[in-house]
């Protein structure tokens, strides 16, 4: 996108206020919309090291200074079609919206919530941080874009999540003072991504941010009342905009007055929040600010909150029953394709559950959803049918490297893993297999992809159809 089609779309008001906002440094700021956009991804530490990755990665990447797991790539390169983006070992996010997550720590065993999850950028990364332990609870209020959340959560092989699709001050009332850490990226006015969506800077009115400010003003006390003393909410936006940004964050301070706002891991080219934007409250200069014309990236704003107080007592471990027939058609089919531990951790058959002939791998801790939307409650691990289990995909994209036995490990160039994500069948040479028949995971460089079933040389595809490209 360039200058010549992008500046007509800005809003005269909004570069008003920009020009005050800014002052000297407004020229540089305008100059940015001459510039092309960064393209950025974030590579899933739960599955592979960024020193694995960048040994394989077949795409030209630098990495992104301020994310410790970022990379840019050239928009080029086309990552969407590369067959480790189908194992699950990357997420395509623009390199100013990986930085929340990552400046949030959040630690194995927590209870840590996204309250706008959608698409899943920020989840993802959560839930890779999780390591499998503790509780990912990841909502959106729209039902098709809670779908889209569910599928990169499960492309990323995240087993300890419920998704949920329901109204913020809905979850207040099931989990107050319950959260490790919080996450809102708030829908705000969007002026942060006009170089990114031309539409946005269309569509923007000086009217919008005081719209918005009011549900996000909500939304914050909302998240604030549900974390537990000790706990962390990070709150962040796309858009410039003061009163989406400090005066959104003036308003927790001034209606949850224990709220304190705590310092962010720096880099030399953020910049601080102004207090003057807000309320006057000093510590509103440790928010961080990103600018297009100081970093490559887009615009964000980000704000660390922490509630006082000690850290309550965490919740029991779950604890189901699975009838005898079941276990044993799910045990025959973990010991055909030798799992030895899924998702870095020894398969608990506490956390499995059966419902309607579905089975599902429960998140490890006991938690009352009762009363609740929600899309996914766990990993979905397959289907019971006549005398057999047959497993699902997301159960295969949570298998780790390593972690099965009958495997079929394809190159990343080998033409047979095209034709497989199309539904085709495979014929695959003795070599190549562990063993004559059966059920396989078909991988790229060990990485799986999904299972298929051996018969003949032949492997019969079992890649869905709803995730077929």
């Amino acid at each position: 996108m360039n200058q010549n089609n992008m500046t007509p779309s800005l809003s005269p008001s909004f570069l008003e206020r920009m020009k005050i906002l800014l002052g000297e440094e407004y020229p540089l700021f305008l100059k940015s919309y001459e510039l092309p956009r960064t393209f950025g991804l974030r590579v899933n530490t739960s599955k592979i090291t960024c020193e694995e990755f960048e040994k394989i990665v077949p795409f030209p990447i630098r990495p992104i200074p301020w994310i410790e797991n970022g990379y840019f790539y050239d928009e080029t390169s086309r990552p969407s079609r590369c067959p480790y983006y189908q194992a699950g070992l990357y997420y395509l996010q623009e390199p100013s919206a990986m930085t929340p997550a990552s400046r949030i720590p959040v630690n194995p065993g927590e209870y840590v919530l996204d309250m706008c999850a959608a698409p899943g950028g920020k989840a993802t990364a959560l839930g890779s941080n999780l390591r499998g332990k503790g509780l990912l609870v990841a909502n959106d209020i729209s039902t098709s874009r809670a779908r889209a959340l569910l599928r990169n959560l499960e492309l990323f092989g995240t087993s300890n999540v419920f998704v949920s699709n329901e109204a913020p001050e809905k979850l207040t009332r099931s989990f107050p003072e319950f959260f490790h850490k919080i996450i809102l990226d708030a829908p705000c006015s969007g002026e942060g991504m006009f170089r990114k969506e031309e539409a946005l800077a269309r569509d923007w009115t000086p009217e919008k941010s005081s719209e918005l400010a009011h549900i996000q003003r909500q939304l914050i006390l909302n998240g604030f009342d549900m974390l537990r003393p000790g706990g962390l909410l990070l709150y962040s936006t796309c858009t410039f905009s003061p009163e989406e940004d400090e005066g959104t964050v003036s308003y927790l301070l001034e209606n949850r007055p224990e709220a304190e706002l705590e310092e962010m891991p720096w880099y030399k080219d953020f910049s601080h929040g102004i207090p003057s934007f807000g309320n006057g409250n000093a510590s509103l200069k440790r928010c961080i600010r990103i600018f297009p014309h100081k970093m490559n990236g887009e615009g964000h704003f980000m704000a660390l909150i922490r509630k006082p107080g000690e850290a309550l007592q965490t919740s029991s471990p779950v604890a189901t029953k699975v009838d005898k027939a079941a276990r044993k058609l799910i045990e025959d089919f973990l010991q055909e394709i030798g799992l030895s531990s899924l998702g870095g951790h020894p398969f608990d058959w506490n956390r499995v559950e059966v419902r309607k002939d579905k089975v599902y791998y429960l998140p490890p801790v006991s938690c009352d959803f009762r009363g609740l939307t929600f899309l996914r409650n766990g990993l979905y691990l397959g289907d019971l049918k006549k005398n057999r289990f047959e497993p699902s995909q997301p159960l295969a994209l949570a298998i780790r490297k390593g972690e099965a036995t009958s495997c079929i490990s394809l190159n990343i160039n080998d033409e047979r893993i095209p034709r497989y994500f199309k539904g085709e069948t495979l014929t695959i040479s003795p070599e190549e297999c562990s063993k004559s028949k059966g059920w396989h995971l078909l991988c790229v460089n060990g990485y799986p992809l999904g299972f298929g079933k051996l018969v003949n040389g032949i492997l019969k595809n079992k890649y869905p159809a709803g995730w077929r490209v």
